[in-house]
């Protein structure tokens, strides 16, 4: 029977979707940023979000249960001195998923996935344009005065 059996195998076997999702959350870890298929991706969220929750407590334990998933001593000790620190008060999600389209030769969905607390895009807040109600007619009728009086004073300094 097949109950309860419902994650996406990947068209791969077991061991090689292991070594795949390991390779995958090491390069998340390493890079912060990957670009993949988006079933990869989702598999991926699953696979590396229980690491990261695993990497807030720093014990000697917690970091050979995460050698083991990861198979990369560089990746572990990333993901426990400068990850961890970053999601330490964050209680989940650490991953967002951006659909970026579909790829050229086989359509296949694409995706980024990355480490929320590491993107600096949309880590820095949007600033708000002034708006006025004035009409801009002024504005664009100032900008050649002002650009020839920086002309008119840079050939009377030569």
């Amino acid at each position: 029977m097949r109950h309860n059996k419902k994650f996406n195998h990947l068209g791969r076997t077991a061991s090689h979707r292991a070594a795949m999702l390991s390779n995958m959350a090491v390069s998340l870890i390493m890079h912060k940023r990957i670009t993949t298929t988006v079933p990869k991706a989702k598999a991926l969220k699953k696979y590396v979000e229980p690491l990261i929750t695993k990497s807030k407590q720093d014990t000697t334990n917690s970091r050979r249960v995460c050698f083991s998933y990861l198979q990369d001593k560089y990746a572990v000790t990333e993901l426990f001195k400068v990850i961890s620190e970053k999601v330490a008060d964050r209680p989940g999600g650490y991953t967002r998923i951006i659909k970026t389209g579909f790829r050229a030769n086989d359509n296949a969905p694409m995706c980024f996935i990355e480490l929320v607390d590491f993107d600096e895009n949309m880590a820095k807040t949007a600033k708000k344009a002034k708006r006025t109600r004035r009409s801009s007619k002024k504005a664009t009728a100032e900008a050649p005065v002002a650009e020839a009086a920086v002309e008119a004073t840079e050939i009377a300094a030569e």
